[in-house]
């Protein structure tokens, strides 16, 4: 709800827990006053800066106001040259070349309802509530719109920047920020989620001082390395306690959020596109709008701030006919064939996956004409023909023909030099001319910034996806950007090359998925280097990480969870040892990491132990049974291994009827046997039933100790071993216990103990390096 006070110049947007306010100042500027907490506001009247005399040391706006500085208020929107010499939100040079703007209020206008543009994405929902300030420069004929939409049911406030050039002559924009947010003094802690291929999104915290801080990305995409998300927290803060303010962004190229403190120790934060490499000439009656940023903020510690932030995604980005849609569970050939794959082959990966209960089979990379590695054929969208000689609808109809659905991988946006697309336009490939280049995977990037090459790829994408009955499109990007040039713009404006890249590739996924709304889209970017709100807005889920280590996926989904909902990462149990560390764990945590998020498999099921095999099957029916609450439901981090060795998730249903919960260790510790478990998100006066899903285990897993019990000696990894180990499995421990929500939530489960080298029985938990148990909780009786 927004409400407009003191005739037009008190602004107060209240969600269901928080407030945001500002003001008009007598100079035409807009003050900032408070957002966080939900408190009531009639008034200005004493959250006002109070101010008989500006710091020593610092400028005086005019003569008429000279009772405080510019870079000692709380301001909406700050810019260079009238006295604030903090980090900026805009940036710009004039006309004349000077770089003095000065904007201030003139308009107001409130609005129901919010669609999505038609050429950046951003957020939407008819119950928003928006407000628009106009503000202006009159000495330099322009306008800067601030756009402000409430998401009430979601404490979710969002913020865009339009800058409108109204004079005669060119402005450049050298930086528009998305949202700007000052806060008074305090203990302030930025925490980013930060990584590299293969390990996104770890976890980190930098106390908020005179240094500022940057979480950024300059490689062309929102980036595996700084992920748009943030956290700012005040004082003490966990996931369950403290005030925690969430800041994302809905764009998908180059970021920038700035934190920091000035002399009088407020503090201010700034997020939009990155100013590194970043300009933009805006001529004569043209605008420019920023990104969405999106806000929200919790008094109770980061899991609230976390299901705003979920419920915003689920509601008011994801969109089509995909939008809280159950995903089903696939089996992706990419660690199973690599490059080497046939119909022949595909098909009886295929076969296989059937009979596991596999719902949809997805073909990977090289499919097309000549990719046997990774140094060829981009851009050459045509079915290999000795791979597949019926083409994509020869292994798609015989693949459907199974009972399964299909669906298959692209890189759209690349295009490799030994290609005939390269050799027929080597002008569309993004590099500088006359002047040697980089690649990355052996690969150049197209220039979407040009439309005849935005055509030709949704054209070539247009065939394939209509070439057959396809279900899924794995949308890969395998490269940052290196020797960022345009050929179709002047020397003068090549700083608008990665902003008019993202775009070139928003037009192209805005028409793609327009075309075929029934194929669900999933993008990828060599995992996480480009997981973020803009893509969200067209593709319903992100391969998260193409690291399918359980340990590494569970530290990466943690990382995720914190910003992104389960239904919109995709989580794949593998083979072990695992193709990115060579670690082995169980394959029960395996299946545990996954299962929360939208789960699937990438592994050889034509390899696997018969008895493997069983429990795959097993897991399947597990998943169809409870994938609403996995894919929807509310998450909870309990523990992660940020903090120890034991990490535990729950996923409850939002009216709290059932959950799901999650405990795993990293490396087992002799002596260690007691835990505890906390579920999460159940009512506290109703009673629960929770029980352990039950596993059986090889023996062989505890090695010479057989010798313990068996009445003959047993030489470990012999013939003997192998044939007791076929026949006879170790059932896991059997855990039920009925308990009111308040007793699982506030005092625990103590479940059973674990094998801490002083015996094993029935009632012990075979629990060793990574192992993990899940834990069914629904109402008793």
């Amino acid at each position: 709800m927004i409400t407009v006070l003191s005739d037009g110049k008190l602004f107060v947007l209240n969600t269901s827990r928080t407030t945001y306010a500002f003001r008009v100042m007598d100079t035409g500027h807009l003050e900032h006053l408070h957002y966080g907490r939900k408190i009531h506001i009639d008034s200005d009247d004493g959250l006002l800066e109070q101010s008989e005399f500006a710091p020593g040391n610092t400028n005086i706006y005019n003569a008429e106001n000279g009772k405080f500085s510019m870079e000692d208020i709380r301001l909406e929107i700050s810019t260079i040259g009238k006295g604030d010499v903090r980090e900026p939100a805009a940036e710009l040079i004039n006309t004349d070349g000077s770089r003095t703007s000065d904007f201030v209020f003139r308009s107001y206008a409130l609005e129901k309802g919010k669609e999505r543009e038609a050429d950046i994405p951003g957020s939407y929902g008819p119950d928003a509530d928006v407000l628009k300030i106009t503000l202006e420069d009159r000495e330099n004929s322009l306008t800067l719109v601030l756009a402000y939409a409430v998401f009430e049911e979601c404490d979710v406030i969002t913020r865009s920047s339009e800058l409108i050039n109204n004079g005669e002559g060119d402005v450049v924009i050298e930086r528009l920020m998305s949202t700007q947010l000052d806060f008074d003094p305090g203990d302030y802690s930025l925490v980013t989620f930060n990584g590299a291929w293969a390990r996104e999104m770890n976890k980190n915290i930098q106390k908020v001082g005179a240094v500022k801080l940057v979480n950024s990305s300059c490689g062309g995409s929102s980036s595996n390395k700084a992920n748009p998300f943030v956290m700012l927290g005040r004082g003490a803060f966990d996931e369950d306690y403290g005030e925690v303010y969430g800041i994302n962004l809905i764009y998908s190229g180059n970021h920038y959020t700035c934190v920091g403190k000035n002399q009088s120790g407020k503090v201010r934060l700034v997020t939009g596109i990155n100013p590194q490499g970043f300009s933009w000439k805006l001529a004569k009656g043209e605008s420019f709008r920023s990104p969405e940023a999106v806000m929200t903020f919790s008094a109770s510690g980061c899991n609230t701030m976390s299901h705003g932030m979920h419920d915003f995604v689920n509601s008011h980005i994801v969109s089509g006919e995909w939008k809280e849609r159950l995903r089903p569970v696939l089996l992706n050939s990419w660690e199973a064939a690599y490059f080497k794959i046939s119909e022949r082959r595909l098909l009886k990966l295929a076969r296989r996956a059937r009979k596991a209960g596999v719902e949809l089979f997805v073909m990977d990379d090289g499919w097309f004409k000549g990719r046997n590695d990774d140094s060829s054929s981009l851009g050459d969208w045509t079915p290999d023909a000795e791979k597949l000689p019926h083409g994509i609808k020869g292994i798609c109809d015989k693949v459907r023909k199974l009972g399964l659905e299909f669906g298959i991988w692209v890189e759209p946006e690349m295009v490799n030099e030994n290609s005939d697309l390269y050799r027929a336009h080597p002008d569309w490939a993004m590099k500088i001319p006359g002047k040697a280049h980089s690649t990355g995977r052996n690969q150049m990037i197209l220039d979407l910034t040009r439309v005849e090459v935005q055509d030709y790829i949704i054209d070539a994408m247009s065939s394939v996806f209509s070439s057959a009955d396809i279900s899924y499109v794995k949308w890969d990007y395998n490269r940052n950007f290196s020797d960022v040039y345009l050929t179709s713009l002047p020397a003068d404006r090549q700083g608008e090359a990665a902003h008019r890249y993202i775009l070139g590739l928003y037009r192209i996924m805005n028409t793609l998925t327009g075309r075929f709304p029934h194929i669900l889209f999933e993008g990828c970017a060599s995992g996480g280097n480009r997981f973020d709100l803009g893509i969200f807005s067209y593709f319903p889920q992100i391969w998260a990480s193409d690291d399918t280590d359980a340990y590494q996926r569970a530290i990466i989904q943690n990382g995720y969870s914190y910003a992104y909902p389960q239904s919109c990462y995709t989580c794949h149990v593998s083979d072990v040892p695992n193709h990115q560390t060579l670690r082995r764990t169980p394959l029960d945590t395996r299946f545990n990491v996954a299962l929360f998020g939208n789960t699937g498999y990438e592994c050889n099921l034509c390899d696997l132990p018969a008895e493997e095999f069983e429990e795959v099957k097993r897991q399947i029916e597990f998943i169809k049974a409870n994938r609403k609450l996995m894919q929807y439901g509310r998450l909870w981090r309990v523990s992660s291994f940020d903090e120890g060795k034991i990490l535990s998730w729950t996923v409850s249903a939002k009216d709290g009827s059932e959950a799901m919960s999650l405990i795993m260790q990293s490396l087992a510790t002799p002596n260690e046997s007691h835990d505890v478990l906390y579920v999460r998100g159940l009512n506290d006066d109703v009673k629960y039933h929770i029980e352990v899903r039950e596993n059986t285990y090889d023996l062989r897993g505890f090695g010479g100790l057989v010798n313990y019990v068996a009445p003959f000696h047993v030489k470990q990894d012999s013939f003997v071993h192998r044939v007791i180990a076929k026949f006879y499995k170790m059932p896991s421990e059997k855990e039920s216990h009925e308990m009111y929500g308040d007793a699982m939530m506030y005092a625990g489960v103590h479940i059973k103990q674990r094998f801490a080298s002083l015996g094993y029985n029935e009632n012990t938990r075979y629990y060793p390096d990574f192992g993990s148990r899940i834990y069914k909780i629904g109402k008793a009786g």
